[in-house]
């Protein structure tokens, strides 16, 4: 019999470090531009907001999986406990934000090079990234795991002193450290700072990819749950208290350009020396998010490839000696080549449209093993009252999304649609399963 089983390798620390890589705390300041100016200066309520949301959600993706501890995530827990074709509607949505973003955050670092280097085509280092990064994932993840601890400790100190330095310059320049206005702007209306939220939570993206790699932790039914709530939590906490200092430190949302917002504060808090410090973490950074943002989507798309969801013979399969799902990775590696013709704007206006909609339909699943009675869903605080209190806050930043996203994000749905109705001999049967080897 074939063996389908992934190696089990990794620990509490090792999957909160993936899943920090994957938040990439950097990437606060990073995509500092877009998010000043879509929440016109309240960046601080708009990650703040975005925290709690997805604080409430971490809680229903640790329930799920404590109960479903295979990879697959979103996915897996809709179609375990709701129905087949409602899961593999959340994995087909889920599949837009994944493969997009190892190319966003392929894009992002190109785009931080050029910057520095701008004699050198970024094609060529968007190549060097996708190249390396699948090398990287398809030798395994321990590899993955040991490059992304020396990466992870290089970016927060560099994020520690740029809250030392930014603050330092606070004070030297007469400002307040304790003020209302990183919240509150000057008169800015609520809508503008959920409109925020609704950007800030593609930093959060990675609570819950991690539990695709649910298969390769030891202990995964006490781990995962644990490890989902610690990197949201932490992640909350590094992004507001981050957003808040760079807001004191740069009050407003007024830079000569936006994509290069975050060099702007850099040289005003720190000068010439910390600039150059402050774009090599931010390349180094958007490297360790590759590595696990790559390693998710090729677990998602072997967890649906091992159902028969997705061809089996192309998806389904590990790699004989390292045993990783190499396809699918180098597979990820050639869709990254399509920022060979997108912005960085443009490819991050949709990435959230599946986040948000697996979000609430995993809210949804813990509600409705709860009304059933499920013996691991007894809570009503965590069976009904979070779960509920989360999907009417993934929804709601759901709408909030840009117009362009949610456009995007209903077409590839209704192609996912069509693709099902195939797959089911018009919806008349179940999407195929096989057991999980759990």
């Amino acid at each position: 019999m074939k063996d389908t089983r992934l190696a089990q390798s990794l620990g509490l620390g090792s999957v909160v470090l993936f899943g920090l890589a994957y938040l990439t705390p950097m990437i606060v300041l990073g995509t500092w531009g877009p998010m000043a100016s879509t929440s016109h200066g309240t960046a601080a309520t708009a990650y703040l907001v975005a925290a709690l949301a997805v604080l409430l959600t971490a809680a229903s993706y640790g329930v799920m999986s404590r109960l479903y501890p295979v990879a697959g995530s979103a996915y897996t827990y809709v179609r375990r406990s709701l129905n087949g074709h409602l899961g593999f509607l959340v994995g087909w949505a889920i599949l837009l934000d994944y493969f997009f973003l190892p190319m966003v955050i392929w894009l992002i670092g190109s785009a931080y090079l050029v910057s520095a280097f701008p004699a050198i085509p970024s094609w060529v280092w968007l190549l060097g990234f996708i190249g390396l990064t699948t090398l990287i994932n398809v030798r395994g993840i321990a590899v993955a795991e040991k490059v992304n601890l020396a990466l992870m400790v290089l970016q927060f100190g560099v994020l520690a002193l740029f809250i030392v330095l930014a603050l330092s310059h606070v004070a030297s320049s007469g400002g307040a450290l304790i003020s209302a206005t990183p919240f509150t702007g000057r008169g800015v209306p609520l809508s503008a700072s959920i409109a925020g939220a609704a950007l800030a939570a593609y930093s959060f993206l990675g609570f819950d990819a991690v539990s695709t790699l649910t298969e390769e932790t030891r202990d995964a039914r006490r781990t995962m749950p644990r490890a989902i709530l610690i990197i949201a939590l932490l992640g909350g906490v590094i992004f507001c208290v981050t957003a808040y200092v760079a807001q004191l430190a740069h009050p407003g949302f007024d830079f000569e350009s936006l994509d290069a917002a975050a060099f702007e504060i850099a040289h005003d808090v720190g000068g010439d020396w910390f600039v150059t410090l402050f774009v090599a973490t931010l390349v180094a950074s958007q490297f360790a998010a590759g590595l696990a943002a790559q390693a998710s989507v090729g677990r998602l798309l072997y967890a649906m490839g091992r159902d028969g969801v997705l061809p089996a013979r192309i998806f389904g399969t590990l790699h004989p000696r390292f045993r990783t799902p190499a396809l699918n990775l180098v597979l990820v590696g050639a869709v990254g080549l399509a920022a060979l013709a997108l912005d960085v704007t443009t490819s991050t206006s949709f990435i959230n449209f599946g986040a948000f909609l697996a979000f609430t339909l995993v809210n949804v699943s813990v509600i409705a093993l709860y009304r059933r009675g499920h013996p691991g869903v007894k809570s009503p605080i965590f069976g009904l009252v979070v779960p509920i209190l989360a999907a009417l806050a993934d929804l709601y930043l759901l709408i909030n999304l840009d117009e362009a996203a949610r456009i995007l994000g209903l077409v590839w749905l209704g192609l996912g649609v069509i693709y099902l109705g195939f797959l089911t001999g018009g919806f008349r049967r179940s999407p195929p399963e096989m057991e999980f080897t759990e």
